[in-house]
């Protein structure tokens, strides 16, 4: 079952590194608010459920960061005779630091809009027996001491149904 939450979590990434996904999607929005985004590497999208100040003193960050996770899994045995057949439910933490906190919590929306907007736009069949059928939950947490100098955090929330 471990697998189930891997398989989801890859494939959520995936759609998320995709030309058509958070770099197409940046850039979009930042065309549409005539603001400037830094360019998002690939490497910024981590598919590692890791608190923020463990990862600055282990590993360093670059920011913005979007780590991906699965928080939960649920079989409910909806489908008989499947040896999974349930909800995983999947997380992303968009976190962006600044050394002025003037400007964070305007930047961190659209960091979350554009990764909302890549949820909408895949809607549906993932393969592997992954179903999206859209719905999120959108969590933002205060401004902290961390990152450049100030951090803040947003937790995209959202299921994917499962079926194998």
């Amino acid at each position: 079952m471990a697998q189930i939450g891997t398989i989801a979590v890859q494939k959520a990434a995936g759609l998320l590194r995709a030309p058509a996904g958070l770099q197409a999607g940046l850039a979009a929005i930042a065309q549409a608010n005539s603001v400037i985004l830094p360019v998002l590497e690939l490497t910024q999208i981590i598919a590692q459920n890791v608190p923020a100040d463990l990862i600055e003193k282990s590993a360093g960050t670059k920011y913005p960061a979007f780590h991906i996770y699965c928080e939960k899994l649920q079989n409910t045995l909806r489908e008989k005779f499947r040896q999974f057949s349930g909800t995983a439910t999947l997380c992303v933490d968009v976190r962006v630091s600044h050394d002025r906190l003037e400007g964070l919590d305007e930047r961190l929306q659209l960091y979350v809009d554009a990764l909302t907007d890549v949820l909408d736009s895949n809607r549906g069949d993932w393969n592997n027996g992954l179903f999206y059928t859209g719905g999120y939950t959108v969590t933002y947490q205060p401004v902290k001491h961390g990152g450049k100098n100030f951090l803040q955090t947003a937790k995209v929330s959202f299921d994917v149904q499962v079926s194998v």
